[in-house]
């Protein structure tokens, strides 16, 4: 076995086992060290990360660059080369870290989009109860605004993991961290239309009986379907804006905040690990607050 597979091997089953990270994240990561081998392989033939400096390092910080990733794609595979020498040095493969000093890409900080209350409204509205999947993609958009949940969280969830008597959803987030997520009561209404009128009586496959969304063939969706349904809604609403299913859970975020909500409570029902990326949202709120006084008061510039 070459050095470039055994150090592949391990560090995958190191971040599976030991990291706990979501399989997207696990393929992010090895995504960043195959172009960290190619690295070494096209410009330092003959040489392992072990042999590698912080000088090696910032060379291949460049060589990203050349290839024209973005500054926020920049910023993650150097994340990623961290942690892979962190690992190494967990294992005793190198003496000092060399990646400890790696400078990360300045990205700055793109405020999400987020949709106003009414254009909300004006997607779920826009959703025909007629059709087969009406209930469904209404539920969908439901959960994803009403709740804030990512992707991976929706199309995972399970109605073992739905409390009907107390009204919240046990959620499975990354890392395999769990929370409770309070249910809104617009979002528990279209959830219990959706078992009684459509789930209850859908096709479902051997070992697909637990999850609430499913597809034509009885299995649970899948990430692209979830865009695509939240691309249809939007197509069909009205809406001009870029919006993904993500669009959804920086409202539901954003709306808190304007709503006054405490940030350590939004940071729990988003289940971010850090209150600094919940803070992001203090910045939507002063934009809305700049844009209420542009607006409105009679001493500001129209």
């Amino acid at each position: 076995m070459s050095w470039k597979d055994k150090y592949f091997k391990d560090y995958s089953i190191f971040i599976r086992l030991e990291k706990s990270l979501s399989e997207n994240s696990q393929e992010a990561y090895l995504g960043d060290l195959h172009k960290f081998f190619l690295f070494l392989e096209s410009v330092h033939p003959g040489m392992t990360p072990a042999d590698c400096s912080l000088e090696e390092l910032r060379e291949f910080t460049h060589w990203i660059s050349d290839l024209g990733l973005s500054a926020v794609s920049q910023a993650r595979v150097v994340s990623g080369i961290r942690s892979f020498y962190r690992f190494l040095k967990l294992e005793g493969i190198v003496e000092s870290n060399p990646a400890k000093l790696l400078e990360t890409p300045k990205t700055g900080r793109k405020l999400p989009d987020v949709l106003s209350a009414v254009e909300i409204d004006q997607i779920i509205s826009a959703i025909d109860l007629s059709t087969e999947y009406g209930y469904r993609n209404r539920t969908i958009i439901e959960l994803l605004y009403g709740c804030g949940l990512r992707v991976s969280e929706l199309t995972g969830l399970l109605i073992s993991n739905i409390n009907f008597d107390y009204h919240y959803l046990r959620i499975i987030g990354k890392g395999n961290k769990e929370r409770m997520v309070p249910i809104g009561s617009h979002a528990l209404r279209s959830i219990n239309n959706y078992m009684s009128l459509y789930r209850k009586i859908a096709h479902v496959e051997g070992g697909f009986e637990d999850f609430v969304f499913l597809n034509r063939f009885g299995r649970n969706l899948s990430r692209v379907m979830i865009f695509n349904i939240v691309k249809t809604c939007t197509r069909e609403a009205g809406i001009k804006k870029s919006v993904s299913p993500h669009t959804f859970r920086h409202s539901f975020a954003s709306h808190l905040v304007e709503g006054g909500a405490d940030l350590r409570a939004v940071q729990e029902l988003l289940g971010h690990e850090s209150i600094l990326t919940t803070e992001i949202y203090t910045h939507l709120n002063r934009e809305f607050l700049v844009d209420t006084i542009k607006r409105f008061h009679p001493r500001s510039e129209s």
